[in-house]
Parts: C-alpha cells; structure tokens; sequence
C-alpha cells in the first residue's frame, strides 16, 4: 500500500514536470508580441522597446528563457505580470478560492444528481425513469456550457429574477454556474453508474444474494452499488479537471473573479508568466486530486487493497 502511494506520488511530479514543459513551449511559439501588448509603440523610441525586452528577457534564447522560468518554478516563484509587474502566485492564490467554490459546488451537483438519476435508472431499466434520466444525461454532455450558462440566465436571472446573473460574492451567485458547470459532469456520471450497475447486477453473486433472501434494498445498495462505483469515481477524478478547465468559460459568462477569469484576460493580453502560473497551478491541482481518487480505490474495493499490499 504504502509503496503504490509512494510510486503514484512520484508519477504525479513527472505530470507537473511534464505540464510546465509543454506549456511553456506552447505559449513561446504563439504569435504575438508581448512588449507591444504592454506599451504604445508610438510612444517609445526602438531602443527603448529593445531595452524593455532585454529586461523581461524575452530577448534570449528559448532554452535560456525555459531555464530562467523552470528555475524559478522550483522555489515557488511563478513569476511577475508582464502587464502590471503583479507577482503570479498571490494573485492566484487570493483568486483561486472563488474557483474552488465553483468547481466543488459543481462537482457535488455532479455526483448528487449523476449518482441518483444513474442508479434509478438501472433499477428501473427500460422504464419511463429510465428514458428521463437517460435523457438528462445526453442533455448534459451535448449542451455547451455557455449555451446552457446563458440560457440559465435568461429563465432564472432575466425572466424569474431569482439569482443574480454575475458576481462572485455570496451563495446566490455561486448556484447558477454550478448547475450550468455540474450538469456536464453529471451527464457522464448518470451513463458511467447506468452501465455500471446494470454490470455488476448481472453478476452471479448478485444471484446468489437474491436466493439468499437478502433484501432487495441491500442487494442494490450496500453490495451492487459497492462495485459500481469504481469506475464513477474514477470519472469524477477526470470530471474535476475538465470542470478546472471549463471555468474560464463559466467565470466569463458569470463574471465570476477566479483563476479562469484572470487566464483568459491574460491570454487576451499574452501575458505569459500568468497564463504559464494558472495552468502550472491548476496541473498541481489535478494531480493531486487524481492520486486521491487513486488511494481511494483501496477503501472502496478491497481486492485493491490486497493487490497494492
């Protein structure tokens, strides 16, 4: 057990390694230019701009550039904002727990209406539950998160009047984006624990709890259910880093001040030790979130836990 964490551990600062590397090679070859991003260029001799960028050092080399940054990276310094010589990581920091609010309050919506509707419908297969939960299901995964973002806005915040439409103060403002960021989770979450289910109940200990005379109600619940949640749980471990990603897309919709928000106005502004920070940032997140959702399978399956030992 304690060597698979640590094996797992060790896997997970090879992800990161490998995040910032290929970040940072992505964002070197976008076209733009920085320096002209941040002044006006008619209002600055050329040997003045030639010298802004010999002190941002956007001047050197690529591997001189990648050193410098990974460098730093390694004693905790993400950097300055090239647009106002803001330092990254406290921006982020005091950004970031509106982001959390979100993608935690989006995730329990996930996992409250996925797991629900999904095991509803495998008990009632093929039966008008069955068909709705199926259907808000696919409606979940199809609609974009914009579309359903604003179109929930319209029929709660524009016609109803009962949320507010944008912010990031208060619980009123965090519901809206987390239905619009959590029905996309559940969505996936409602097929996995369908298919799921209905797997594990074809099962011949399944029929062989029933001859028993095991009430149906633990058949499903306390051993069917048991075995069906691996594979959810290992979705919503991916789950929470597409909700991650997709909140640059609902911070700006909501106007919501997260780390979404702030790397979309950066990319706007090619403002690169900030875009590189938020996905370095949001990479040690999601790793470390995943090598969770990995430790957990031990305690929800014991055959995991003898196979780790």
């Amino acid at each position: 057990m304690g060597k698979a964490i640590t094996v797992r551990l060790l896997s997970s600062l090879g992800v990161v390694a490998g995040s910032s590397i290929l970040v940072f090679c992505i964002l070197y070859v976008l076209p733009g230019d920085v320096v002209m991003n941040m002044i006006d260029p008619s209002s600055m001799s050329p040997e003045a701009i030639a010298n802004l960028r010999h002190q941002l050092g956007v001047d050197r080399p690529f591997y001189e550039q990648f050193l410098n940054y990974f460098n730093r990276v390694l004693h905790g310094d993400f950097g300055k904002s090239l647009v106002n010589s803001e330092p990254v990581l406290p921006k982020i920091i005091t950004h970031f727990p509106a982001t959390l609010a979100l993608t935690t309050a989006a995730s329990a919506v996930s996992v409250i209406v996925g797991m629900v509707l999904g095991v509803l419908s495998a008990i009632h297969r093929n039966k008008a539950i069955d068909m709705a939960a199926r259907i808000v299901g696919l409606f979940g995964i199809s609609m974009p998160t914009f579309w359903s973002g604003i179109l929930l806005i319209l029929v709660f915040s524009v016609y109803f009047g009962w949320f507010p439409a944008m912010g990031s103060d208060g619980l009123e403002t965090l519901i809206l984006p987390a239905l619009t960021l959590g029905m996309l989770g559940a969505g996936f979450i409602v097929r996995m624990v369908r298919n799921s289910m209905l797997e594990v109940l074809g099962e011949p200990f399944i029929t062989t709890l029933r001859a028993k005379g095991l009430l149906e109600r633990a058949v499903m619940y306390r051993h069917a259910l048991r075995n069906a949640l691996i594979p959810a749980v290992t979705m919503l471990g991916i789950l929470i880093g597409e909700m991650l990603a997709g909140t640059v897309v609902i911070e700006t919709v909501f106007s919501r001040q997260g780390i979404g928000r702030i790397v979309a106005d950066a990319i706007m502004a090619k403002d690169l030790p900030v875009v590189q920070g938020v996905i370095l940032f949001t990479a040690i997140v999601y790793v470390i979130v995943n090598a969770c959702v990995d430790i957990s399978y031990s305690y929800i399956d014991p055959r995991v836990r003898r196979l780790q030992s």
